[in-house]
């Protein structure tokens, strides 16, 4: 499953989480990295220890051409070549043969992506929320304690929106006298899930609609392996469950907040990032707002979910999709050929539109503010300015 996840561009930071001349820990599929900018403002990735003498590159001196570890000077660039090893004889074949691992790094909407696999890195994929214009974007995160894939399986596990969305967090908002969301009640008459270009599209027909829905005839994609793409109307929001190590997941929200038809918004300088809180100071879950309940129903299985102890019913169709899905693609991994969703077409890449209901529950101001207050977005710094965004 590794050598598959590697296959695949991932975020490894915000934009604006690492300055020109500055450098960020991170850790991405076990390895230990370090994410820096140097001073032309480009962004680049290398192993977190130096080759020398093992350091941490994370307080290196960054400069035009690289990254020098603050133990012995010795420098590197962006593709993880030997710039110079101070103390060593000028005539020395040492830096020639010294290498650093390092990774691709691209930007794009606001984050700075890896690509971990092997020579020839397919494209980054310029998904429609990454490169739209004329929007509003900010982007949510959050350190998970489980394994990336029981979040994922949430996300092909539509029956839990009518219960824990509904009826649970009626249930909590109610004990605690506040307001509870009603659209997410409606029971569940047909879900149904298609494999496509670029993973699974789910469906549902929802109790008072039909087929005609687009909640039916669109529905929206889980773009595989770790992302998953919800919205309606003008908000949309890529959710994006990057794999730090076997027990740990960093979750972004991804989320782009359209004008009304005929408007237009200012272009953001920057796309700011912002943290969703999950847990009480008491160390209890936060589940009075729906992202909450969908960490805790995914953190409360454990670091990993024990899956010889559990019972699946015709329900789970989707998650039984999805693990098929996933050793496929691994079979084709190890067979040498390119896993779902490889992007290698330049002419394919100018933007790829994924398919997403427009009038999901219902249309309108009411439902987008609702969404904003009892999600991940009433975190965000931009909250108010979406709201009003929502509005018009």
């Amino acid at each position: 499953m590794g050598a598959l996840m590697r296959r695949y561009w991932l975020p490894a930071a915000a934009s604006v989480e690492v300055a020109p001349g500055s450098a960020r820990r991170v850790r991405i599929l076990g390895e230990d990295l370090v994410v820096y900018r140097d001073t032309q403002g480009r962004a680049a990735v290398i192993d977190e220890r130096c080759p020398h003498r093992g350091t941490s590159m994370a307080t290196g001196c960054i400069d035009a051409e690289g990254i020098r570890c603050p133990y012995h000077g010795w420098k590197f660039n962006a593709a993880g070549a030997c710039l110079e090893t101070p103390a060593e004889p000028e005539d020395s074949p040492l830096r020639t043969r010294v290498r650093a691992k390092a990774y691709p790094a691209e930007e794009l909407g606001g984050l700075i992506w890896l690509y971990m696999g092997p020579d020839p890195a397919p494209l980054l994929p310029r998904f429609d929320l990454f490169v739209w214009d004329n929007c509003v974007r900010d982007i949510g995160v959050a350190d998970l304690p489980c394994n990336w894939l029981q979040i994922m399986e949430n996300s092909v596990d539509p029956h839990h929106l009518e219960w824990l969305h509904g009826h649970h967090l009626a249930h909590v908002r109610s004990a605690k006298g506040q307001a509870a969301p009603t659209h997410y009640l409606r029971h569940h008459e047909k879900v149904g899930f298609d494999a496509f270009e670029f993973g699974i599209v789910k469906r549902r027909v929802l109790e008072g609609g039909s087929e005609a829905d687009d909640d039916w005839t669109i529905g929206h994609p889980l773009v595989f392996p770790v992302m998953l793409r919800v919205g309606s109307h003008r908000q949309h929001r890529m959710q994006i469950r990057v794999p730090v190590d076997d027990t740990n997941t960093r979750h972004y929200w991804y989320a782009c907040y359209q004008p009304a038809p005929g408007q237009r918004v200012e272009p953001q300088p920057a796309v700011p990032v912002y943290q969703v809180p999950w847990r009480n100071p008491d160390g209890s879950y936060i589940v009075h707002f729906v992202d909450g309940q969908d960490i805790m129903a995914c953190v409360s299985q454990g670091p990993i979910a024990d899956r010889t102890r559990e019972i699946l019913g015709s329900s789970d169709a989707g998650i039984a999709l999805y693990r098929r899905m996933l050793l496929e693609q691994v079979d084709r991994v190890s067979q040498g050929l390119d896993p779902l969703g490889t992007v290698r077409d330049p002419a394919r890449n100018t933007i790829i539109e994924l398919p997403q209901e427009r009038d999901k529950y219902r249309k309108g101001g009411a439902f987008l503010g609702e969404s904003i207050r009892m999600g991940h977005a009433q975190f965000s710094p931009l909250k108010e300015r979406i709201l009003e965004l929502l509005s018009v």
